[in-house]
């Protein structure tokens, strides 16, 4: 078990996208609202170590925020 406890992942999740020019970036402050293009109902992709392994929906439960499974992705599905 403790080789387990040992094994480092990247785990990242992708709500949406957007495009913008660097300029708009670095002008950006603590707070800005960035616009992506998915709807609120839309799949996020979950990543592991930059593959994608699964989709979900966002969940915000309290003052958390969380991701729920809803598939997961084989080598065939991606």
């Amino acid at each position: 078990m403790e080789a387990v406890n040992r094994v480092t992942v990247e785990i990242t999740v992708v709500l949406g996208r957007s495009h913008m020019p660097i300029r708009q970036l670095l002008k950006m402050g603590r707070g800005a609202v960035i616009d992506l293009d998915a709807r609120h109902e839309d799949e996020c992709w979950v990543y592991a170590n930059g593959e994608l392994i699964a989709r979900g929906e966002v969940m915000i439960v309290g003052d958390k925020v969380g991701v729920s499974i809803t598939r997961m992705m084989s080598q065939l599905q991606v």
